[in-house]
Protein backbone atom coordinates (compact mmCIF):
# COMPACT_ATOMS: atom_id res chain seq x y z
CA UNK A 1 0.00 0.00 0.00
CA UNK A 2 1.97 2.59 -1.11
CA UNK A 3 1.03 6.21 -1.75
CA UNK A 4 2.59 8.17 -4.25
CA UNK A 5 2.51 11.87 -5.06
CA UNK A 6 4.09 12.85 -8.73
CA UNK A 7 4.24 16.89 -10.03
CA UNK A 8 1.53 17.51 -7.77
CA UNK A 9 0.82 21.19 -8.07
CA UNK A 10 -2.55 23.37 -6.32
CA UNK A 11 -3.71 26.78 -7.40
CA UNK A 12 -5.36 29.28 -4.65
CA UNK A 13 -6.49 31.65 -7.89
CA UNK A 14 -4.05 33.22 -8.71
CA UNK A 15 -1.44 32.13 -5.80
CA UNK A 16 0.26 28.27 -6.13
CA UNK A 17 0.10 26.24 -2.56
CA UNK A 18 2.24 23.41 -4.21
CA UNK A 19 4.35 23.91 -7.14
CA UNK A 20 4.91 20.27 -8.84
CA UNK A 21 5.29 18.07 -5.31
CA UNK A 22 7.10 14.72 -5.89
CA UNK A 23 6.96 11.63 -3.07
CA UNK A 24 6.87 7.98 -1.82
CA UNK A 25 5.64 6.58 1.30
CA UNK A 26 6.41 3.40 1.28
CA UNK A 27 3.72 0.93 3.22
CA UNK A 28 4.16 1.11 6.78
CA UNK A 29 6.11 4.17 6.63
CA UNK A 30 6.45 7.27 8.59
CA UNK A 31 7.04 10.35 6.52
CA UNK A 32 7.33 13.76 7.95
CA UNK A 33 6.27 16.80 6.11
CA UNK A 34 8.31 19.55 7.64
CA UNK A 35 7.91 23.15 6.45
CA UNK A 36 7.40 26.68 7.62
CA UNK A 37 3.90 28.50 7.93
CA UNK A 38 2.80 29.01 4.77
CA UNK A 39 4.83 26.19 3.17
CA UNK A 40 1.66 24.26 1.74
CA UNK A 41 1.45 21.71 4.55
CA UNK A 42 -2.03 21.49 5.15
CA UNK A 43 -2.80 22.10 0.96
CA UNK A 44 -0.99 19.18 0.99
CA UNK A 45 -3.35 16.89 3.36
CA UNK A 46 -6.11 18.37 2.23
CA UNK A 47 -5.56 17.23 -1.31
CA UNK A 48 -4.63 13.53 -0.67
CA UNK A 49 -8.03 13.46 1.27
CA UNK A 50 -10.29 15.25 -0.99
CA UNK A 51 -11.09 18.29 0.40
CA UNK A 52 -8.95 20.55 -1.82
CA UNK A 53 -8.84 20.20 -5.61
CA UNK A 54 -5.10 19.66 -7.69
CA UNK A 55 -4.67 22.00 -10.49
CA UNK A 56 -2.25 19.09 -12.16
CA UNK A 57 -0.40 16.08 -11.51
CA UNK A 58 -1.43 12.76 -9.81
CA UNK A 59 -1.71 10.87 -6.49
CA UNK A 60 -1.98 7.48 -5.94
CA UNK A 61 -2.67 4.97 -3.48
CA UNK A 62 -2.50 1.33 -3.34
CA UNK A 63 -2.01 1.94 -7.47
CA UNK A 64 -5.72 3.76 -7.74
CA UNK A 65 -5.83 7.41 -8.27
CA UNK A 66 -7.35 9.54 -5.42
CA UNK A 67 -7.25 13.21 -6.66
CA UNK A 68 -10.65 14.38 -7.06
CA UNK A 69 -12.50 11.74 -5.48
CA UNK A 70 -14.79 12.74 -2.58
CA UNK A 71 -13.42 12.58 1.02
CA UNK A 72 -16.15 10.06 2.04
CA UNK A 73 -15.22 7.83 -0.63
CA UNK A 74 -11.54 8.37 0.76
CA UNK A 75 -12.34 7.30 4.07
CA UNK A 76 -14.01 3.70 2.50
CA UNK A 77 -10.89 3.20 0.83
CA UNK A 78 -9.06 3.65 4.14
CA UNK A 79 -7.37 7.14 3.86
CA UNK A 80 -8.10 9.17 7.24
CA UNK A 81 -7.56 12.86 7.91
CA UNK A 82 -7.30 14.26 11.43
CA UNK A 83 -7.10 18.23 10.28
CA UNK A 84 -5.32 20.42 13.04
CA UNK A 85 -7.59 21.56 15.46
CA UNK A 86 -10.63 20.79 13.67
CA UNK A 87 -11.15 17.71 13.90
CA UNK A 88 -13.24 17.10 17.02
CA UNK A 89 -17.04 17.71 17.56
CA UNK A 90 -16.81 20.19 20.58
CA UNK A 91 -20.75 20.05 21.14
CA UNK A 92 -20.70 16.19 21.18
CA UNK A 93 -19.42 13.95 24.28
CA UNK A 94 -16.54 11.97 23.72
CA UNK A 95 -18.30 8.66 23.09
CA UNK A 96 -20.49 10.14 20.70
CA UNK A 97 -17.15 11.58 19.13
CA UNK A 98 -15.36 8.17 18.46
CA UNK A 99 -18.94 6.71 17.17
CA UNK A 100 -18.35 8.68 14.30
CA UNK A 101 -15.13 6.90 13.62
CA UNK A 102 -17.21 3.89 12.77
CA UNK A 103 -20.25 5.00 11.52
CA UNK A 104 -19.97 4.20 7.74
CA UNK A 105 -17.96 0.21 8.29
CA UNK A 106 -20.18 -2.33 7.95
CA UNK A 107 -18.57 -4.48 10.58
CA UNK A 108 -19.66 -3.53 14.09
CA UNK A 109 -18.39 -6.02 15.68
CA UNK A 110 -14.89 -4.91 14.61
CA UNK A 111 -16.22 -1.24 15.20
CA UNK A 112 -16.88 -1.65 18.78
CA UNK A 113 -13.12 -3.71 19.39
CA UNK A 114 -11.64 -1.14 17.73
CA UNK A 115 -13.16 1.59 20.23
CA UNK A 116 -12.16 -0.67 22.77
CA UNK A 117 -8.60 -0.82 21.53
CA UNK A 118 -8.70 2.83 21.00
CA UNK A 119 -9.86 3.43 25.06
CA UNK A 120 -7.06 0.90 26.22
CA UNK A 121 -4.19 3.01 24.37
CA UNK A 122 -6.01 6.51 25.20
CA UNK A 123 -7.21 5.79 28.95
CA UNK A 124 -8.01 9.25 29.84
CA UNK A 125 -10.85 9.19 27.30
CA UNK A 126 -12.65 6.24 29.05
CA UNK A 127 -12.53 8.28 31.79
CA UNK A 128 -14.57 11.20 30.17
CA UNK A 129 -16.94 9.49 28.02
CA UNK A 130 -19.84 11.04 28.98
CA UNK A 131 -18.22 14.80 28.72
CA UNK A 132 -18.44 16.68 25.79
CA UNK A 133 -15.65 17.60 23.87
CA UNK A 134 -15.25 20.73 24.79
CA UNK A 135 -14.54 19.85 28.63
CA UNK A 136 -11.41 18.46 27.56
CA UNK A 137 -7.55 19.87 27.34
CA UNK A 138 -6.40 20.46 23.86
CA UNK A 139 -4.35 17.40 24.15
CA UNK A 140 -6.92 15.00 25.10
CA UNK A 141 -9.04 16.65 22.16
CA UNK A 142 -6.03 15.57 20.11
CA UNK A 143 -6.15 12.35 21.59
CA UNK A 144 -9.83 12.08 20.95
CA UNK A 145 -9.78 13.07 17.17
CA UNK A 146 -6.48 10.35 16.56
CA UNK A 147 -8.30 7.62 18.38
CA UNK A 148 -11.58 8.18 15.96
CA UNK A 149 -9.40 7.96 13.10
CA UNK A 150 -8.19 4.61 14.14
CA UNK A 151 -11.78 3.33 15.00
CA UNK A 152 -12.30 3.32 10.70
CA UNK A 153 -9.12 1.57 10.43
CA UNK A 154 -6.75 3.31 8.06
CA UNK A 155 -4.65 1.96 6.01
CA UNK A 156 -3.40 5.17 5.34
CA UNK A 157 -3.53 8.14 8.06
CA UNK A 158 -3.01 11.88 7.42
CA UNK A 159 -2.24 14.59 10.05
CA UNK A 160 -1.53 18.08 10.57
CA UNK A 161 -0.15 19.41 13.23
CA UNK A 162 -0.68 17.26 15.98
CA UNK A 163 1.76 19.05 18.25
CA UNK A 164 0.04 22.37 17.58
CA UNK A 165 -0.30 24.43 21.12
CA UNK A 166 -0.07 21.47 23.42
CA UNK A 167 2.96 21.26 26.04
CA UNK A 168 6.07 19.62 25.35
CA UNK A 169 4.91 16.59 27.74
CA UNK A 170 1.97 16.18 26.18
CA UNK A 171 3.44 16.53 22.55
CA UNK A 172 6.35 13.80 23.69
CA UNK A 173 3.62 11.27 24.70
CA UNK A 174 1.60 12.38 21.36
CA UNK A 175 4.81 11.23 19.45
CA UNK A 176 5.88 8.13 21.22
CA UNK A 177 2.07 7.07 20.83
CA UNK A 178 2.14 7.35 17.13
CA UNK A 179 5.07 5.30 16.68
CA UNK A 180 4.08 2.51 18.78
CA UNK A 181 0.57 2.56 17.02
CA UNK A 182 2.38 2.21 13.43
CA UNK A 183 4.65 -0.63 15.01
CA UNK A 184 1.23 -2.51 16.53
CA UNK A 185 -0.83 -1.40 13.33
CA UNK A 186 1.07 -1.23 10.71
CA UNK A 187 -0.91 1.65 8.78
CA UNK A 188 1.07 4.52 6.89
CA UNK A 189 1.29 8.27 8.40
CA UNK A 190 1.56 11.20 6.50
CA UNK A 191 2.59 13.32 9.49
CA UNK A 192 2.67 17.25 8.78
CA UNK A 193 4.61 19.53 11.89
CA UNK A 194 6.26 22.26 12.50
CA UNK A 195 8.32 20.76 14.82
CA UNK A 196 10.90 19.56 13.15
CA UNK A 197 12.99 17.68 15.51
CA UNK A 198 10.14 15.68 17.15
CA UNK A 199 8.60 14.60 13.78
CA UNK A 200 11.82 13.09 12.21
CA UNK A 201 12.94 11.29 15.65
CA UNK A 202 9.95 8.99 14.65
CA UNK A 203 9.77 9.41 10.76
CA UNK A 204 11.50 7.25 8.35
CA UNK A 205 11.28 9.85 5.66
CA UNK A 206 11.31 13.44 5.64
CA UNK A 207 9.84 15.59 2.92
CA UNK A 208 10.80 19.30 3.70
CA UNK A 209 8.51 22.20 1.85
CA UNK A 210 8.97 25.68 1.33
CA UNK A 211 7.22 28.22 -0.60
CA UNK A 212 5.52 25.42 -2.07
CA UNK A 213 8.29 23.74 -3.07
CA UNK A 214 10.26 20.47 -2.52
CA UNK A 215 13.47 21.26 -0.86
CA UNK A 216 14.35 17.93 0.02
CA UNK A 217 13.25 14.65 0.78
CA UNK A 218 14.91 11.32 2.16
CA UNK A 219 15.94 9.45 5.42
CA UNK A 220 14.63 11.42 8.59
CA UNK A 221 18.05 11.11 10.00
CA UNK A 222 19.57 11.95 6.77
CA UNK A 223 18.04 15.39 6.50
CA UNK A 224 17.80 15.78 10.87
CA UNK A 225 21.62 15.41 10.67
CA UNK A 226 22.34 18.30 7.44
CA UNK A 227 23.49 21.25 8.89
CA UNK A 228 22.44 23.22 5.90
CA UNK A 229 18.92 22.21 6.12
CA UNK A 230 18.54 22.31 9.91
CA UNK A 231 20.12 25.76 9.69
CA UNK A 232 17.95 27.24 6.52
CA UNK A 233 14.01 24.62 7.32
CA UNK A 234 14.32 23.32 10.27
CA UNK A 235 14.67 25.61 13.26
CA UNK A 236 17.47 24.03 15.06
Amino acid sequence: MTLTVNNLSVDHGAIRALNEISFTVAPGQIAAVIGANGAGKTTLLRTLSGLTHATTGQATWEGKDILGKKPENLVRSGIAHVSEGKSVIAELSVKDNLALGGIWRKDKKDVALATQEVLELFPRLQERLGQSADTLSGGERQMLAIARALISRPGLLLLDEPSLGLAPLVVAQIFQTLSQLRERLGFTLVLVEQNAMSALKIADIGIIINLGRLVASGKASDLSNDPALRAAYLGY
